[in-house]
């Protein structure tokens, strides 16, 4: 089994990073995340992904989860491939993206270098994925994780990021459902 995906025990939660090649600021756009989102919620209603907690990043995705039926890296390998060429699509085909021949140069030219891929690649290979143990290591993931768009200048609450799950956690009501773990 290759390293990008190690998920030794199906039952417990895990923290889960992926990044987009190059760490091109993708999810800038809201149709851009608008594609995660319904992956995300197609994931939990067809495969049985727990979203636990969650954030889209400008070149990233952090991600809290488990899985009530799907092993999770089957999971997480569909979902990437799937929003690879959703997202290879509406790059290609939306009219006010500016950056479209170079983002596209940049995938291209990932791929071609990658032999897992066939001439495009979007998201990096690894997702190095880290078993939670313990109510101190969840803490510190989700903590990490909600505070990433305050470390990055954004906003200046977790809360008040729209795409991630900290609305959920300070008692609002997120975009997406997710299961609530402390």
């Amino acid at each position: 089994m290759s390293r990008k995906y190690k998920f030794h025990n199906q039952s417990s939660p895990y923290f889960v990073t992926f990044s987009v090649i190059n760490w091109i600021d993708v999810f800038i756009r809201p149709n851009y995340q608008e594609i995660l989102l319904s992956s995300f919620r197609f994931c939990q209603n067809k495969k049985g992904l727990i979203l636990y907690a969650w954030c889209i990043m400008p070149s990233h995705v952090h991600l809290i989860i488990g899985t009530k039926k799907q092993p999770m890296q089957n999971i997480l390998r569909d979902f990437k491939s799937f929003t690879s060429r959703k997202l290879k699509e509406e790059i290609a085909s939306y009219p006010k993206e500016s950056r479209k021949e170079w983002m596209t140069w940049m995938m291209k030219r990932a791929g071609l270098k990658n032999g897992n891929n066939h001439n495009w690649q979007f998201w990096q290979q690894h997702n190095h994925p880290i078993e939670l143990t313990s109510g101190n290591m969840i803490h510190q993931k989700l903590e990490y994780l909600h505070f990433n768009p305050v470390k990055a200048g954004f906003v200046k609450h977790p809360k008040h990021w729209k795409y991630s799950s900290a609305d959920d956690y300070y008692g609002g009501k997120g975009i997406l459902d997710i299961e609530i773990i402390y």
